[in-house]
């Protein structure tokens, strides 16, 4: 997905390079990347980015030293930075076979584990645009989420719970409780602020960020039709693996999907409340759920159970752990396996496609 959504962000992000590149010239160029993840796709960002300044710098007529570039790979510690030491020490070897004409300026990469839900930088240090390609809010939601419901109102809350959870339900559906939508909303709302407080911190005046994560393409959450079905399936996974024996049914009842999709109007307004940043850019677009997809077909998948597969392994990877550390590991080959037959099936009679957020913030001079 990362790859992909590389491809509807490039216009933007080109923007954005140029811009803090020549008013920062001669000096050097910071760039973060928040969660970079450890796969094949992880220093794509950073390879645009690069290929931004080189082009720029050869329309300037600007020698290719004339500003160097400063990278850090952010991610949670639990990201795998030794995989990452050695692709990046492969995009070194490969960089610039092809682009002899727009030799590269001097630049230079690290890695910076931590949640970026924390401050990462000391004050005023970046002097770049900033790529977040995270799930805002994901990583800590699920833990917040189970503390509150236990917390607050715990009567009315279980009790509301386990209405949720005899119609199977783990996630925002159409027939979960406002008040139960209400509390991820808010869970969202503070992540978000957080997020561009720290970030306002870290930033130079006139810094930038562009910003991508899912959302959801209607401003009514209970429309949310696309990541309804793709974690409604999980959600039945999972029952179908309690009816067989294979789980508990008590470790359901006390699990929920980390995850909201915001829309459009929530992310602006969230935005322009905070005051800290202009907003020079804003849209959505679609992806296919399978990231292998590459079809522009709007209603046909040609391999629903490849596809299915696909779809399995990418949400694998972005949920086993937290799917470990509440039901244990040894339940994650049946439930994906499980997952990836449910998905197939459903994509025999609908292509369903995520909505996805693209920001791009200038901090505020003040």
């Amino acid at each position: 997905m990362r790859e992909k959504a590389m491809n509807h962000i490039k216009t933007v992000l080109e923007e954005a390079t140029r811009e803090v590149y020549t008013s920062l010239l001669p000096g050097a160029m910071v760039i973060a990347d928040l969660g970079c993840s450890s796969g094949p796709n992880t220093l794509r960002f950073a390879s645009e980015v690069i290929g931004v300044v080189a082009r720029h710098r050869k329309e300037l007529g600007l020698p290719h030293d004339q500003a160097q570039l400063q990278f850090f790979l952010n991610d949670l510690t639990g990201n795998d930075f030794n995989n990452l030491f050695m692709l990046v020490e492969q995009f070194k070897k490969s960089w610039g076979g092809n682009q002899k004409d727009e030799a590269p300026p001097p630049w230079y990469m690290c890695g910076l584990p931590g949640s970026y839900y924390t401050r990462l930088f000391p004050c005023q240090v970046f002097t770049s645009s900033t790529l977040c390609s995270a799930f805002i809010g994901a990583h800590r939601c699920a833990y917040k989420m189970q503390s509150i419901i236990r917390a607050c109102a715990p009567e009315a809350l279980e009790g509301m719970r386990k209405t949720c959870l005899d119609k199977g339900e783990i996630y925002i559906t159409k027939t979960v409780s406002p008040s139960i939508v209400k509390l991820f909303q808010q869970l969202f709302q503070k992540d978000l602020s957080l997020f561009l407080k720290l970030r306002y911190e870290e930033l130079v005046f006139g810094g930038q960020m562009v910003l991508t994560f899912i959302g959801r393409k209607h401003e009514d959450v209970f429309c949310g039709e696309s990541n309804h079905h793709f974690y409604g399936l999980l959600a039945q996974s999972l029952q179908s693996m309690v009816e067989k024996g294979l789980l508990e049914k008590e470790k359901l009842e006390s699990f929920y999907l980390p995850v909201y999709s915001p829309s459009i109007g929530e992310v602006v307004a969230l935005v322009e409340q905070s005051g800290l940043f202009n907003m020079d850019h804003c849209k959505q677009f679609e992806l296919n759920w399978d990231p292998y997809d590459d079809s522009e077909s709007e209603d046909v998948v040609h391999d629903s159970i490849r596809s299915g597969k696909n779809v399995a392994m990418c949400v694998r990877a972005a949920m086993e752990p937290l799917v470990a550390s509440h039901f244990g590991e040894t339940i994650l080959d049946t439930l994906f396996r499980e997952y990836a037959h449910r998905f197939a099936k459903h994509l025999e009679n609908e292509k369903t496609k995520h909505a996805v957020i693209v920001l791009s913030l200038k901090k505020k001079v003040t």
